[in-house]
Protein backbone atom coordinates (compact mmCIF):
# COMPACT_ATOMS: atom_id res chain seq x y z
CA UNK A 1 0.00 0.00 0.00
CA UNK A 2 0.96 3.65 -0.79
CA UNK A 3 -0.54 6.00 1.84
CA UNK A 4 1.03 9.99 2.03
CA UNK A 5 0.55 11.13 6.05
CA UNK A 6 -0.19 14.80 6.32
CA UNK A 7 0.91 16.04 10.19
CA UNK A 8 -0.90 19.44 10.70
CA UNK A 9 1.60 20.82 13.23
CA UNK A 10 0.65 24.99 13.49
CA UNK A 11 -1.21 25.10 16.14
CA UNK A 12 0.18 27.47 18.81
CA UNK A 13 -1.42 26.26 21.85
CA UNK A 14 -3.27 29.00 23.20
CA UNK A 15 -4.79 27.05 26.02
CA UNK A 16 -1.61 25.28 26.71
CA UNK A 17 -0.65 28.99 27.85
CA UNK A 18 2.25 29.09 26.32
CA UNK A 19 4.36 32.78 25.56
CA UNK A 20 5.90 34.10 22.85
CA UNK A 21 3.72 31.88 20.53
CA UNK A 22 6.30 28.84 21.54
CA UNK A 23 4.11 25.28 19.80
CA UNK A 24 3.22 22.48 22.04
CA UNK A 25 4.35 20.15 19.37
CA UNK A 26 7.75 21.52 20.49
CA UNK A 27 7.03 20.55 24.49
CA UNK A 28 9.09 17.76 25.85
CA UNK A 29 7.67 14.34 26.63
CA UNK A 30 9.81 11.41 28.18
CA UNK A 31 12.57 13.78 26.93
CA UNK A 32 11.47 14.45 23.26
CA UNK A 33 9.52 16.83 21.72
CA UNK A 34 5.66 15.55 21.06
CA UNK A 35 6.19 15.96 17.38
CA UNK A 36 9.26 13.86 17.19
CA UNK A 37 7.27 10.69 19.06
CA UNK A 38 4.69 11.30 16.00
CA UNK A 39 7.12 11.75 13.56
CA UNK A 40 8.70 8.23 14.99
CA UNK A 41 5.41 6.57 14.81
CA UNK A 42 4.37 7.04 11.46
CA UNK A 43 8.22 6.37 10.30
CA UNK A 44 7.55 3.04 11.69
CA UNK A 45 4.56 2.12 9.89
CA UNK A 46 4.40 -0.39 6.70
CA UNK A 47 1.62 1.65 4.83
CA UNK A 48 3.05 5.25 5.43
CA UNK A 49 5.70 6.26 1.97
CA UNK A 50 6.04 9.78 3.05
CA UNK A 51 5.23 12.38 5.15
CA UNK A 52 4.19 15.86 4.83
CA UNK A 53 4.26 18.47 7.97
CA UNK A 54 2.61 21.64 8.00
CA UNK A 55 3.71 24.05 10.81
CA UNK A 56 5.06 27.63 12.08
CA UNK A 57 7.08 29.55 8.86
CA UNK A 58 9.78 29.33 12.48
CA UNK A 59 9.74 26.08 12.78
CA UNK A 60 10.57 24.49 9.57
CA UNK A 61 14.04 24.73 10.06
CA UNK A 62 13.80 23.30 13.19
CA UNK A 63 11.48 20.53 12.13
CA UNK A 64 13.96 19.37 9.07
CA UNK A 65 17.11 19.11 11.44
CA UNK A 66 14.62 17.68 13.76
CA UNK A 67 13.35 15.03 10.95
CA UNK A 68 17.34 14.56 9.70
CA UNK A 69 18.87 13.93 13.06
CA UNK A 70 16.40 11.10 13.86
CA UNK A 71 16.71 9.75 10.91
CA UNK A 72 13.53 10.40 10.02
CA UNK A 73 13.74 9.26 5.90
CA UNK A 74 10.01 9.54 5.27
CA UNK A 75 9.27 12.93 5.89
CA UNK A 76 9.53 14.42 2.09
CA UNK A 77 8.66 17.61 2.91
CA UNK A 78 7.96 20.55 5.91
CA UNK A 79 5.93 23.72 4.61
CA UNK A 80 3.97 26.59 6.07
CA UNK A 81 0.77 26.03 7.55
CA UNK A 82 -2.05 28.62 6.77
CA UNK A 83 -4.39 30.48 9.25
CA UNK A 84 -6.63 27.87 10.40
CA UNK A 85 -5.87 23.89 10.35
CA UNK A 86 -7.81 23.12 7.39
CA UNK A 87 -5.85 25.92 5.63
CA UNK A 88 -2.62 24.35 6.85
CA UNK A 89 -3.89 20.17 5.44
CA UNK A 90 -5.02 22.21 2.07
CA UNK A 91 -1.25 23.25 1.55
CA UNK A 92 0.24 20.23 2.31
CA UNK A 93 -2.62 18.35 -0.02
CA UNK A 94 -1.20 21.20 -2.81
CA UNK A 95 1.99 19.68 -2.22
CA UNK A 96 0.89 16.17 -2.83
CA UNK A 97 -1.40 17.13 -5.87
CA UNK A 98 2.50 18.70 -7.50
CA UNK A 99 4.01 15.64 -6.52
CA UNK A 100 1.39 13.30 -8.09
CA UNK A 101 1.89 15.70 -11.44
CA UNK A 102 5.81 14.71 -11.36
CA UNK A 103 5.47 11.51 -10.76
CA UNK A 104 1.97 10.34 -12.41
CA UNK A 105 1.09 8.38 -9.55
CA UNK A 106 -1.25 9.34 -6.53
CA UNK A 107 -1.16 7.56 -3.46
CA UNK A 108 -3.47 5.12 -2.54
CA UNK A 109 -4.54 6.94 1.00
CA UNK A 110 -3.58 9.99 2.55
CA UNK A 111 -4.28 10.22 6.29
CA UNK A 112 -4.38 13.57 8.35
CA UNK A 113 -2.91 13.41 11.53
CA UNK A 114 -2.70 16.00 14.71
CA UNK A 115 1.15 16.62 15.64
CA UNK A 116 -0.07 16.88 18.85
CA UNK A 117 -0.88 13.41 18.81
CA UNK A 118 2.24 12.14 19.92
CA UNK A 119 1.17 8.50 20.94
CA UNK A 120 -0.75 6.63 18.03
CA UNK A 121 0.99 3.09 17.62
CA UNK A 122 2.13 2.00 14.02
CA UNK A 123 -0.01 -0.90 13.79
CA UNK A 124 -3.18 1.06 14.14
CA UNK A 125 -1.87 3.83 11.70
CA UNK A 126 -1.46 0.80 9.21
CA UNK A 127 -4.96 -0.67 10.03
CA UNK A 128 -6.50 2.72 9.38
CA UNK A 129 -4.78 3.13 5.97
CA UNK A 130 -5.69 -0.24 5.08
CA UNK A 131 -9.56 0.69 6.01
CA UNK A 132 -9.67 3.74 4.30
CA UNK A 133 -8.69 1.81 1.42
CA UNK A 134 -11.06 -0.85 1.61
CA UNK A 135 -14.30 1.95 2.24
CA UNK A 136 -12.78 4.80 0.95
CA UNK A 137 -12.88 6.28 4.68
CA UNK A 138 -11.94 6.01 8.15
CA UNK A 139 -11.82 7.58 11.45
CA UNK A 140 -10.73 6.80 14.84
CA UNK A 141 -12.93 7.39 17.77
CA UNK A 142 -13.33 6.09 21.66
CA UNK A 143 -16.56 6.26 23.50
CA UNK A 144 -16.78 8.89 25.57
CA UNK A 145 -16.50 8.21 30.20
CA UNK A 146 -18.64 10.89 30.82
CA UNK A 147 -22.79 11.58 30.12
CA UNK A 148 -22.77 14.08 27.20
CA UNK A 149 -25.99 16.89 27.70
CA UNK A 150 -27.02 19.62 25.03
CA UNK A 151 -27.14 22.96 26.52
CA UNK A 152 -30.79 24.51 27.27
CA UNK A 153 -32.68 27.60 25.57
CA UNK A 154 -30.98 29.49 28.61
CA UNK A 155 -27.35 29.26 28.25
CA UNK A 156 -26.78 28.81 32.02
CA UNK A 157 -29.06 25.47 32.25
CA UNK A 158 -28.94 22.28 30.61
CA UNK A 159 -31.40 20.64 28.11
CA UNK A 160 -31.45 17.20 27.07
CA UNK A 161 -29.37 14.70 28.06
CA UNK A 162 -28.22 12.81 24.92
CA UNK A 163 -27.51 8.79 24.83
CA UNK A 164 -23.67 8.10 25.08
CA UNK A 165 -24.00 4.51 23.39
CA UNK A 166 -24.71 6.70 20.57
CA UNK A 167 -21.71 9.08 21.05
CA UNK A 168 -17.79 8.89 19.94
CA UNK A 169 -15.08 10.77 20.62
CA UNK A 170 -13.21 11.45 17.08
CA UNK A 171 -9.65 11.26 16.78
CA UNK A 172 -7.01 11.08 14.29
CA UNK A 173 -5.29 10.22 11.85
CA UNK A 174 -8.13 10.60 9.76
CA UNK A 175 -7.84 8.58 6.74
CA UNK A 176 -8.97 8.48 3.47
CA UNK A 177 -8.86 7.94 -0.22
CA UNK A 178 -6.27 10.16 -1.92
CA UNK A 179 -9.27 11.47 -4.85
CA UNK A 180 -11.96 11.94 -2.83
CA UNK A 181 -9.65 14.11 0.19
CA UNK A 182 -8.22 15.94 -2.46
CA UNK A 183 -11.88 16.87 -4.20
CA UNK A 184 -13.03 17.77 -0.85
CA UNK A 185 -10.81 20.17 0.30
CA UNK A 186 -10.86 21.62 -3.53
CA UNK A 187 -14.60 21.81 -2.96
CA UNK A 188 -14.46 23.49 0.28
CA UNK A 189 -11.90 26.26 -0.67
CA UNK A 190 -13.96 27.18 -3.74
CA UNK A 191 -16.87 27.56 -1.57
CA UNK A 192 -14.61 28.51 1.20
CA UNK A 193 -16.12 26.34 4.00
CA UNK A 194 -14.44 25.23 6.97
CA UNK A 195 -14.96 22.65 9.43
CA UNK A 196 -13.07 21.47 12.20
CA UNK A 197 -12.37 18.32 10.83
CA UNK A 198 -11.32 16.45 7.38
CA UNK A 199 -14.26 13.91 7.87
CA UNK A 200 -16.58 16.58 8.14
CA UNK A 201 -15.49 17.69 4.54
CA UNK A 202 -15.88 14.22 3.38
CA UNK A 203 -19.48 14.53 4.56
CA UNK A 204 -20.50 17.77 3.47
CA UNK A 205 -19.22 17.29 0.00
CA UNK A 206 -19.58 13.45 -0.43
CA UNK A 207 -22.35 12.62 2.03
CA UNK A 208 -22.76 9.37 -0.08
CA UNK A 209 -19.66 8.30 1.33
CA UNK A 210 -19.38 6.09 4.58
CA UNK A 211 -16.87 6.69 7.30
CA UNK A 212 -15.93 3.70 8.85
CA UNK A 213 -15.33 3.47 12.35
CA UNK A 214 -12.28 2.42 13.53
CA UNK A 215 -12.29 2.53 17.75
CA UNK A 216 -9.23 2.74 19.77
CA UNK A 217 -8.41 2.50 23.52
CA UNK A 218 -7.69 6.25 25.57
CA UNK A 219 -3.77 6.72 24.78
CA UNK A 220 -4.30 8.74 21.70
CA UNK A 221 -4.76 12.07 23.60
CA UNK A 222 -4.37 15.36 22.04
CA UNK A 223 -1.64 17.82 24.34
CA UNK A 224 -3.94 20.77 24.60
CA UNK A 225 -3.83 22.06 27.87
CA UNK A 226 -1.60 22.01 30.70
CA UNK A 227 -2.96 19.19 32.41
CA UNK A 228 -2.49 16.61 29.41
CA UNK A 229 1.49 17.50 30.19
CA UNK A 230 1.52 14.89 33.46
CA UNK A 231 -1.25 12.98 31.89
CA UNK A 232 1.18 12.06 28.48
CA UNK A 233 4.10 11.39 30.92
CA UNK A 234 2.24 8.73 32.68
CA UNK A 235 0.76 7.10 28.88
CA UNK A 236 4.64 7.45 27.66
CA UNK A 237 5.54 5.47 30.62
CA UNK A 238 2.94 2.88 30.33
CA UNK A 239 3.98 2.55 26.72
CA UNK A 240 7.70 1.94 26.72
CA UNK A 241 6.71 -0.61 29.79
CA UNK A 242 4.69 -2.64 27.69
CA UNK A 243 7.01 -2.31 24.60
CA UNK A 244 9.85 -3.67 26.45
CA UNK A 245 7.88 -6.39 27.94
CA UNK A 246 7.18 -7.89 24.58
CA UNK A 247 10.66 -7.65 23.64
CA UNK A 248 12.18 -9.42 27.00
CA UNK A 249 8.81 -11.73 27.26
Amino acid sequence: MNSIAIIAASGIGKRMQLKDGLSKQLLEIGGFPVIHHTLKAFESTSSITAVYIATKQENIDLLKEMAATAGFGKVRAVIEGGKERQDSVNNCIKAIEQEIRLSGTAPDTILVHDGARPFIQPGEIDEIARLSMEYGACVPANRPKDTIKFIGRDPEFFGETLDRSQLLQVQTPQGFRSGLLIQAHEQAELEQWYATDDAALVERFFPEQQIKIYETGYHNIKITTPEDIPVAEAIYGQLRSASSGKTTG
